[in-house]
This record gives structure tokens, sequence and C-alpha cells, in this order.
């Protein structure tokens, strides 16, 4: 049998496999997530399942709602261990609150990870109690992070993109944002393939005077020296669905405004097009003759495709769906999941955060030699940024 996680839960482990297959991965689902719960969740893993067999999940939640699901789901006979328990966190329910409650689903599932029992963690529950325990229980990779960046795959011409952070940290020095494009950058690299993914910063022009002043020193440094990123330089609002740059780094504030227009424009063209489709009798019969080219655009623009949002800067890899998803949009969630877990994700982000850091270091301990400048307090805030200069010429 599994252990139940080490804390004070009244979990039991249950289920149609009493041991781990030798070589799988270990996905724990937050079963209980979501505006819908096991009926959702547990055939999303069902689809996951499907197609990879080197896949096993722990199902936390209340045992008797997710057993139900399983016997309508014979794709995962054999594939998974239930972790039961009556706690579950309420999607309203403030993290504060979610924090000092103990064995809820979420709780257990993020602990497995930590625990070793599991190498991802996947929910579409509450997005502040899923921030703040998996902070709480992981920790974060380094210590100068204050709360972890959340990346979103954004639709392009070719393909996606990977914006972050999209909602986390709603303001962002120079050197969390570089941080940012060191996590995006192996992110994108795990689940699209991409080997040198290249690297823009949003600002409101591609002239180096413009942005306020994190954003161009942020510019400045990696200008300087790149830390092994390909860095392209700045981008605009509109190159965020052109594909100018694989990964596209921003604070949190700016990163969730963008997100939210874009899914709000996505709707209204969708929902003018519906109208417009539906306007007369020769409109309708246009409808059916570009059917097959409307459903390819639908899935484009579908925010379900790219659902699956990492919560990048914890040690773990914990994966947020959203709340509404059915089960085929929790399944992409669980996908992602399931690519950062058999990649190389977590060491590359681990040695580039840490020579990143030391590179810093580095510059901070020679600050005083005549070649370096000085280390500068932002106004207000008591973050120490690295110039340009000190990274130029003491990093190599």
């Amino acid at each position: 049998m599994l252990p139940v996680p080490d804390n004070t839960s009244p979990s039991t482990v249950s289920g149609v496999s009493d041991s781990v297959p030798l070589g799988a991965l270990v996905i724990a689902i937050d079963a209980m997530g979501g505006d819908h719960g096991p009926a959702v969740t547990v055939p999303g893993c069902g689809l996951v399942a499907a197609v990879r067999p080197d896949v096993f999940f722990q199902l936390h939640g209340n045992g008797d709602a997710i057993h139900a699901e399983l016997a309508r789901c014979p794709a995962l006979k054999g594939r998974c261990a239930v972790v039961a328990t009556d706690q579950f966190i309420a999607m309203d329910e403030k993290p504060a609150q979610a924090i000092r409650r103990k064995g809820t689903s979420l709780w257990n599932a993020i602990h497995a990870v930590k625990s070793g029992q599991a190498r991802a963690v996947i929910s579409a529950g509450n997005t502040g109690a899923l921030m703040a325990l998996s902070k709480m229980i992981l920790k974060m990779i380094i210590n100068d992070l204050e709360r972890p960046a959340i990346g979103g795959t954004w639709p392009n011409p070719d393909g996606y993109s990977t914006v972050l952070d999209i909602g986390a940290n709603v303001t962002s020095d120079a050197r969390q944002l570089i941080e940012f494009a060191i996590m995006g950058a192996a992110f994108h690299r795990a689940v699209w393939g991409t080997e040198q993914p290249s690297i823009g910063l949003l600002n409101v022009g591609s002239e180096d005077v413009k942005g306020h002043d994190e954003v161009r020193e942020a510019h400045k440094i990696l200008k300087a020296h790149a830390f092994g990123l390909n860095y392209y330089g700045f981008v605009e609002g509109t190159d965020l669905c052109k594909g100018t740059t694989d990964v596209i780094v921003t604070d949190g504030f700016t990163g969730n405004i963008a997100l939210k227009t874009a899914e709000g424009t996505a709707r209204f063209i969708s929902d003018l097009m519906k109208a417009a489709f539906k306007s007369s009798p020769l409109a309708m019969l246009g409808a059916v003759l570009a059917s097959g080219a409307l459903r390819a655009m639908k899935s484009k623009i579908d925010p379900g495709a790219a659902n699956g949002g990492p919560l990048l800067g914890l040690k773990g890899i914990v994966i947020k769906s959203h709340g509404g998803a059915d089960a085929r949009s929790f399944a992409n969630a669980v996908k992602v999941g399931v690519s950062l877990a058999a990649s190389s994700y977590e060491t590359d982000i681990q040695a580039s955060l840490a020579s990143f850091a030391q590179s810093l270091a580095n510059a901070e301990s020679l600050s005083d030699s005549e070649d370096v400048s000085k280390l500068e307090t932002a106004s207000g805030e008591g973050h120490m940024q690295v110039t340009a200069s000190a990274v130029a010429n003491k990093v190599s």
C-alpha cells in the first residue's frame, strides 16, 4: 500500500492497485479541486492514462466519490491508488484558513511531492490556497524568490509561447524578472522541446529608453550578459500573439491584465462570429461550409487546449488547472505536469538560478573595485539591483 502522508489527516489509502509499477511516473491529483471535482478530474486522468502507459496516479479526495468515477473509467484500472480523505478546500476558502487545515485533499497531494511519493501535483482548486500551501510545504527553490511565478501558455501562429508571471507577483524588480526568464526558458524547453527558447521582456516600446526602471534595468543586464539565455530584447503587447519570442517575461500585474484581456477578446470575437453566422439562412450555409476551418480556429484559441499553468520557482512541480475545466481540459493540465516530471526541468532551473545567484554574489563582492559599479538600492523597496556594468565586467 502507498503510505499515508505524514500529517494529522484521517486519510486512508485504497484503490485498484497496491503498488506503483517499476519506473512509473507518479502524479498526485487533487481530485476534489475545481468546480466539478471527481466528475472531471478522474476521467481527465483516464484520458492521460490511455496515451501514457508510464503514468500512475494518486487520487486524493473523497473515496466514495472517486471510486464511483473509477467504475466508469476502465483506463485507470491498475493505474491508480486512492488516498481517501473527507476534507477538501472550497473554491472560495481563504488561503490563511486553508494552510491551517492539514489532511485536505490538496494538502495531501502536495505533501506527496514533498515526501517523494509523487513527481508532480495537479489541482483545479483554489488558486490562493494552492499557492500558499505549495510555498509552505515545498518551499521556494531559492530564498530570494518571494512567491512562485505562474506561467501561462499563449497561442501564436506557429504554436505556443510561454508568458510569465500572469498573476502571482504584482511587482517585480530587475533580478526577479531575470529569474522569471530563466524559469520560463526551462519550462518552455521541457514542454515544447525548444532547445534555446528566445526570451522577450514585455514593455511599452522596443526602444532602450522606454519602460519603468525595473524592466529597463533587467534589459541592460540581459544585454550585457544573457546568462545562457537566448535574449531577444523588448517586445510589445502586439507580440504576444505573433510568436515573436518563445518566452515573454513581465510582472504579475501586467501579465494578469494581458491574460484577462486576451481571454475576454477571444470570447467577444467568438460571440460576434456566432451571431453573424446565425443572422440569415445564407450566413448559416456559410457556417456549414466553413465548419472545418471554424473548428480549427476554435481549437487554437480555446483556453482548455493550453490548460495547465505551472507554479515556477518551487522545490517541486505544481500545476494549476482552470477551475471550470472539463475532462479534456484537465487532461491537458495533467500532460503539462507529466512532461515536466519526465524532463530535466527541475535540475535545469536549479542549476541556472544557482549560477545566476553566484554571478550576482561575485559582482557584489567586487563592488568596490574600480571597474565595477556599486549596487543600487531600489527606491522605496529595499531591493538591491545590480547594474549592467557590474554584471558585464565581472560575470563570465
